[in-house]
Formats: structure tokens, C-alpha cells, sequence
């Protein structure tokens, strides 16, 4: 599984500096974007769902970061998006349970930005617990609190829920993104971090438009 995340961001690094095109990017199936053969429930029925996976240790995440963040904050109010945490052992593991506990304080936007750059640009590793509870107390994050919750059953939970989803989303490596619980897809199958949000866009409106049909079909 490892060497074949490594592969997936090594070909994201190849393609990752290509530039968007002014049309939209052409919707494949099976070359564009992947339809899982078995849909995934979303949390928050009615709405439609825009899932980012991503890693703190990526350093093609952390690049995505300014392309995606003003995206997200102009979606309009049928659509929910959610950042969830791969979590594939190791390192992985221990800042997808920082990122989840953060989340559950509800304190995840506040720093989100600042764990990116601590592990990004200062070299910090944040792979154990106190050294998190350390750095996120600069932030202004009560420090006990903080150990409280990283070691609380809820987060398990939490982590186990975020680990069966990347098995049912079938993600092997990120930035990754998956539309309704139905569509996958990334910069590298898209060809850039400008096409990868517009295929969102292109998915999100073809969800869209499907929900606004299917009373008329049932009629």
C-alpha cells in the first residue's frame, strides 16, 4: 500500500504544475473521474457532498491548500464539503487522529493552516501526541483538552470511520476527491488543481440536476 501511495503522488508531482484550461475539462468516466461501482452514503442527506482526503505529510496537499480553500468557501449552500484524513499507518495515522481531534474541538479552521505549515515548512514532525498538544497550544488550543480528546473513544470511533471510508471511497493516494459518494477523482486523472475543481463543479452539477429530475421521473 505504501509504495503504491508513494506512486500516486509521484505521478500527482508530474502533472500537478499543468495549467487549467479555460473550458471545461471533458467528463470520462473511467479516465477523467472513477464511479464507484458501489455508492457511499453521504453524512448529510439532501445535500451534496464534496469529500477532500489528504494528508498533512503531503506535500502536494499542502500545495492544493490556496486552490482549493476559496473554492470551498464560495460552494453554494446545497453542497457540504468535508476534509477527511487518509489514514494509512504511521505518520499518516497520527496526523489524521491530530487533524479528527482538532476537528472535534471544534478549533479544526482555526489552525488548520498552521499544522500544514509546522509540518510543511518548519520541518516539524507532530507524530506524537504531546509534541501536537505542545505546538497546538500556541495556537490558542487548550493544551489538556487537547490530550483529552486525541485519547477519547469518540475519536476512535472517528478513525475508524475515516479509515472504513477511504476502503469504500477505494483511495490508494491523495489529494483526493470524491463527489455524492459516487465519483472519484484527482489531480492527476484530471490534470491539474484548477481541472480537478472544475470536475467538481462539472459532478456537483450533474448531481445537481439528477436530483432535481427524479420526482418528475417517478411521476
Amino acid at each position: 500500500m505504501r509504495n503504491l501511495i508513494l506512486s500516486a503522488a509521484l505521478v500527482t508531482a508530474t502533472l500537478f504544475g499543468m495549467t487549467a484550461q479555460a473550458a471545461d475539462v471533458p467528463l470520462e468516466a473511467g479516465k477523467t473521474y472513477t464511479q464507484l461501482s458501489n455508492p457511499v452514503p453521504v453524512a448529510v442527506p439532501g445535500k451534496i457532498e464534496v469529500v477532500e482526503m489528504f494528508w498533512y505529510g503531503c506535500p502536494h496537499c499542502y500545495a492544493f491548500e490556496p486552490t482549493i480553500n476559496p473554492w470551498v468557501e464560495k460552494l453554494p449552500a446545497d453542497v457540504h464539503f468535508v476534509r477527511l484524513p487518509a489514514m494509512f499507518g504511521g505518520p499518516w495515522d497520527a496526523h489524521g487522529q491530530l487533524f479528527l481531534t482538532l476537528d472535534a474541538m471544534g478549533v479544526e479552521n482555526k489552525v488548520h493552516a498552521a499544522v500544514f505549515n509546522a509540518i510543511q515548512k518548519e520541518g516539524k514532525r507532530l507524530t506524537d501526541k504531546n509534541d501536537m498538544a505542545d505546538f497546538v497550544a500556541t495556537l490558542g488550543v487548550d493544551k489538556d483538552k487537547f490530550l483529552q480528546t486525541f485519547d477519547s473513544f469518540a475519536i476512535k470511533g472517528k478513525i475508524a470511520q475515516a479509515k472504513e471510508l477511504a476502503k469504500k471511497y477505494e483511495v490508494s493516494g491523495v489529494p483526493t476527491m470524491i463527489v455524492n459518494g459516487k465519483y472519484r477523482f484527482d489531480i492527476g486523472s484530471t490534470g491539474g488543481s484548477e481541472n480537478a475543481l472544475n470536475v467538481a463543479d462539472q459532478l456537483i452539477a450533474k448531481e445537481r440536476a439528477e436530483e432535481k429530475a427524479a420526482p418528475t421521473a417517478k411521476n
